[in-house]
């Protein structure tokens, strides 16, 4: 930078033809102008200005430095000018990365007010379980659902996800309803793999201040939370899903909670990106929309009012 600057205050000399001038320009002293010139000029090897106690003028060296440095200047200067202007701006480009099982109910409804309410910030939504790496993946804001993610990035807690056994009424007026852990291994039960690795996730249970894991065998999986809901939904066994998915359709009467005691609420739903002290004016009021309408939002929550044992 302090080439640059030397640089900078060698043209603005030779712009306009005096070291006072443009230290003026440039809020420093004529010293300090000369000085920098000086530096410049022995880092070069030549002499860019001939010197009299009454003038000042360029050497052939330095006006040819001088045609060459001055266009390159001017680009850098209007590309740090555009970066600076779109910190403050509302408009451009907007990449964010989600999980498709919270994107779909939890965050779009955010995004989709966020999209009405600034028209001019486009907005480019990737969807899907796998984690997105923000550098190379060119993102802007990413949502992850589980543990806080690595130090690398900065991570921000917008709400609990909690893990509720449930079914239709149907399905318990048919089978019967479990009253305990054990009584899930002879019901019909749905289970999720997965989507990295394939395996089938253990259902998990808080008893006192720890959580249990179980493997409950299960009449059908899959990959999808969606899809174990929609299996759910269709009768055909209990499942453990989100509260982003089960809170909805319990309140709805379409879903019955079961084993309340034992909901977990280990993982949450984060906003991550990499540097807030650089961060431009719409990824900002972006995260602060997001955030004013998540935090402490119930919508997605079962509360203690509301457990009651089936």
């Amino acid at each position: 930078m302090d080439e640059m600057r030397a640089i900078t205050t060698f043209i603005k000399t030779a712009t306009l033809g005096s070291f006072r001038q443009a230290a003026i320009d440039q809020g420093i002293t004529p010293q300090a102008a000369s000085k920098a010139v000086m530096q410049l000029e022995k880092e070069l090897g030549v002499r860019l200005f001939h010197r009299t106690t009454r003038k000042l003028s360029l050497t052939e060296q330095g006006l040819q430095f001088l045609e060459s440095a001055r266009p390159g200047l001017d680009t850098l200067n209007e590309a740090v000018r555009q970066v600076k202007q779109a910190t403050e701006e509302m408009e451009g480009s907007l990449r964010i990365s989600g999980p498709r099982s919270l994107g779909l109910q939890v965050l779009m409804p955010q995004f989709l007010q966020f999209a009405e309410q600034y028209p001019d910030i486009r907005l480019d939504i990737q969807l899907d379980d796998r984690f997105s790496d923000l550098v190379p993946d060119r993102i802007d804001v990413g949502f992850r659902a589980g543990a806080v993610p690595d130090g690398r990035m900065i991570a921000r807690r917008l709400m609990p996800i909690q893990h509720i056994i449930c079914a239709t009424p149907a399905y318990l007026e048919k089978y019967g309803t479990p009253l305990n852990i054990a009584d899930l291994m002879r019901h019909r039960c749905t289970g999720f793999r997965l989507p990295n690795t394939g395996k089938q996730m253990p259902w998990e249970f808080q008893v006192g201040s720890e959580i249990h894991y179980r493997d409950i065998p299960a009449t059908i999986y899959s990959n999808d939370t969606q899809a174990e809901a929609d299996a759910v939904l269709a009768g055909l066994g209990i499942g453990q899903l989100g509260s982003f998915t089960a809170v909805p359709l319990i309140r709805s009467g379409h879903l019955v909670p079961l084993l309340t005691e034992y909901i977990t609420e280990r993982m949450s739903l984060h906003v991550y990106y990499s540097n807030r002290a650089n961060m431009t004016l719409k990824v900002r009021t972006f995260i602060d929309f997001v955030a004013a309408r998540l935090i402490g939002n119930k919508e997605f929550y079962f509360s203690l009012e509301e457990a009651t044992p089936a």
